[in-house]
């Protein structure tokens, strides 16, 4: 099992391009999901692969019909488009008003999503973008599923306080209180921090001193580049290396310290054999 959420607390730290920057240089095949009940961004901001726009009535709200009937993961693969470059997605609601379509069908999103690596047929990971969250909004219902919730945050006071207070408020909601940061209770919760490279060894140890100190349970999984330039390079904005940017060597360091961590338990004989 491998699904990996991608949620924030407020403001806009960059959620959408952290879930492509990481699903972008995944070492395993892998599925972006965009999961936030407020809409997605990726039929905004990304070409699909023939050079047109993405369709949005393929993807999230496509499936809604279908899992009101039942979802076998690798239905997911009939809703999902690929990006310019190839990355699979599913792409996310229009608007906030679609999510009603949904209603009750976020539990069993997450079982098919965290399923899928077990697939026999086209197995893959899981990233979900699931935007902004707070204590009411459904996309919490896929979390119980998740290998890995990661919030993602920037380093201004203001939104760290923010990040530790909803790391808490989920560890308590998830695992029924606080937990250590070597707890083997999932999902596990981690923090990635957008920052300057330069400052990321300090800040790290400032945050994962911060998140221990309020018991949260979290800790700071790695960090991603505050690096506009990629970012523009990575939805296309902007031509480059893009493989060059700070942002994308970056995302290459943190998913290979997840799976030097982790990866060891996602793997399945399935899975294995669709490589």
């Amino acid at each position: 099992m491998a699904l990996i959420a991608l949620a924030a607390d407020k403001g806009s730290p960059g959620v959408t391009t952290a879930a492509v920057a990481l699903a972008a240089v995944w070492p395993r095949r892998v599925l972006l999901a965009e999961t936030d009940p407020a809409g997605g961004d990726l039929v905004y901001r990304s070409a699909a692969a023939h050079g047109g726009p993405l369709n949005p009535n393929t993807g999230m709200l496509s499936i809604a019909a279908t899992a009101r009937r039942g979802l076998v993961p690798d239905q997911l693969w009939d809703h999902t488009q690929p990006l310019s470059g190839g990355l699979e997605v599913l792409v996310g609601l229009g608007i906030s008003e679609q999510a009603a379509g949904l209603a009750g069908l976020w539990p069993t999103l997450g079982r098919a999503f965290a399923s899928l690596a077990d697939s026999p047929h086209q197995p893959a990971d899981v990233i979900a973008d699931c935007g902004r969250i707070s204590g009411d909004t459904p996309a919490i219902e896929l979390f119980p599923q998740a290998a890995l919730l990661l919030l993602v945050s920037r380093t201004e006071p203001e939104a760290l306080a923010r990040v530790r207070d909803r790391a808490a408020a989920l560890s308590m909601k998830l695992h029924g209180g606080p937990r250590g940061a070597a707890s083997l209770a999932t999902p596990l919760i981690g923090v990635i921090l957008i920052c300057d490279t330069g400052d990321a060894p300090k800040t790290v140890h400032q945050v994962n001193d911060m998140l221990m100190a309020a018991q949260t349970g979290a800790r700071v999984f790695g960090t991603l580049a505050d690096d506009p330039a990629g970012a523009a390079q990575l939805a296309g904005r902007r031509r480059g290396r893009l493989d060059k940017s700070l942002l994308i060597r970056s995302a290459r360091k943190v998913t290979a310290d997840l799976y030097q961590q982790y990866g060891a338990g996602w793997q399945t004989p399935a899975a294995g054999a669709g490589r």
